[in-house]
C-alpha cells in the first residue's frame, strides 16, 4: 500500500472517522466489529462515488458524513447520544477550502442530516453559525428533511445515558471515553485540487443541555483551506477548542514548514494529549497526503483513493483493504 504521507498531487482522496476513545477489542464482538467496518465502507463509497465522477471535495465530504449520520452505530444524526435532560442536541459543520466558506449548526434535533443544515447555513445565509430553535426554523424554511424523535432513538444510547447518570448519583466518574466524545467526520481532496471538511456529532453522553463541543467550531473540530489542509477532529471538545486543533495543524504547515503528518501528530500527541485532550483527527493536505493520528486506544477511520480500494481500521493497526466491488 502507498505510504499515507506520499504525494498524490493528481489523485483524489477521502478520509473519514467515526469517533475515537476507549475502544477495547475485549468488549467488541466479531459481529459488531464487522458492522463498524461495513458502516465505514458505506460512507467511503458514498464519498468516493462523488470524487470519481469529478465532483467537488465539498460534495464528497457531505455525502460521506450523511452516510455516517444515517448509521445508528455512530454518534451523529440517527445515533446521537442524549443530554443529561434526556434530549438529543446535535452539532455539525462544513468548510470549503477554496475560499474558507463555512457553515455550522448547534443544539438541534429534527433535521435528518445535521450536516445538510450546516451546509445550508453556508450556502443560503450571510452567517457561519446558527443555533437552537432559530436554526431549526431556518432548516424548515429551506425544506430540509425532518424526522420524528423516534427515528433518532437507539436503545444503546439511552442505556448509556442511564448508566452515566447512575454513576454520577453514586459519586463515580464515567471514564468511558467512547461515550464522552463520539463524532463523525470527513476530509477530501478532489481532482481539481480543492479541499473540504465536514464534521457532525451528538456530543457527549449526559452533557449539560446547551453544551457545544469542537465539532461545529471552525478552526477547532473542522477546518479546510486549499493552501494547507483539511481537518476533521473527534475528541474531548473543550480541549480541542482551547487549542484550536484544526487551525493549529494548518498553521504548523503554513508557518513552520511541517508536513501534514508532522503537524497533525504534533498537535494530537504533543499538545492535546498532555492537556487531557483524548481523541484524534483525520486530515488531508493539498498534495493528497493523509494523516490519521489519535492518542487513545482506537479511532474508527477509513481512506479511499482513485483506485477504489476501501481501507478501514479501528484500533492501533494497519488499515484493512477491501477490494472495489
Amino acid at each position: 500500500m502507498t505510504p499515507m504521507n506520499a504525494s498524490h498531487d493528481n489523485d483524489f482522496v477521502l478520509a473519514i472517522h467515526g469517533g475515537a476513545g476507549t475502544i477495547l477489542r475485549s468488549k467488541m464482538t466479531p459481529e459488531r466489529e464487522a458492522a463498524y467496518h461495513a458502516g465505514l465502507r458505506r460512507a467511503l463509497e458514498a464519498g468516493r462515488a462523488v470524487l470519481a465522477d469529478g465532483g467537488l471535495a465539498l460534495d464528497a465530504v457531505t455525502a460521506a458524513v450523511m452516510a455516517l449520520e444515517d448509521e445508528p452505530l455512530f454518534n451523529a444524526g440517527r445515533g446521537a447520544v442524549y443530554t443529561a435532560a434526556g434530549r438529543q442536541e446535535m452539532d455539525a459543520a462544513v468548510m470549503d477550502g477554496r475560499d474558507r466558506a463555512a457553515g455550522a449548526v448547534a443544539g438541534i434535533c429534527g433535521p435528518r442530516n445535521p450536516v445538510l443544515a450546516a451546509r445550508a447555513v453556508m450556502e443560503k445565509t450571510d452567517h457561519v453559525f446558527l443555533i437552537g430553535e432559530s436554526a431549526l426554523e431556518f432548516c424548515r424554511a429551506q425544506g430540509l428533511a425532518f424526522e420524528e424523535p423516534s427515528y433518532f432513538f437507539t436503545q444503546q444510547r439511552w442505556d448509556a445515558l442511564q448508566e452515566t447518570l447512575a454513576m454520577r448519583r453514586a459519586g463515580a466518574e464515567d471514564r468511558d471515553e467512547s461515550r464522552r466524545h463520539g463524532t463523525v467526520g470527513a476530509v477530501a481532496k478532489d481532482r481539481h485540487g480543492n479541499l473540504a471538511a465536514a464534521t457532525s456529532t451528538g456530543g457527549m453522553t449526559a452533557k449539560s443541555p446547551g453544551r457545544v463541543g469542537d465539532s461545529p467550531v471552525i478552526g477547532a473540530g473542522t477546518w479546510a483551506d486549499n493552501g494547507t489542509c483539511a481537518v476533521s477532529a473527534t475528541g474531548h471538545g473543550e480541549i480541542f477548542i482551547r487549542y484550536a486543533a484544526g487551525h493549529e495543524i494548518a498553521s504548523l504547515m503554513r508557518y513552520a514548514g511541517r508536513s501534514l503528518d508532522e503537524a497533525a501528530r504534533k498537535v494530537v500527541m504533543d499538545m492535546l494529549a498532555p492537556a487531557g485532550g483524548s481523541g484524534g483527527v483525520v486530515a488531508v493536505a493539498r498534495d493528497g497526503s493523509v494523516s490519521l493520528p489519535f492518542n487513545c486506544s482506537g479511532m474508527y477511520r477509513g481512506v479511499v483513493r482513485a483506485d477504489g480500494v476501501l481501507r478501514t481500521a479501528i484500533y492501533e493497526e494497519p488499515l484493512r483493504d477491501y477490494a472495489p466491488q
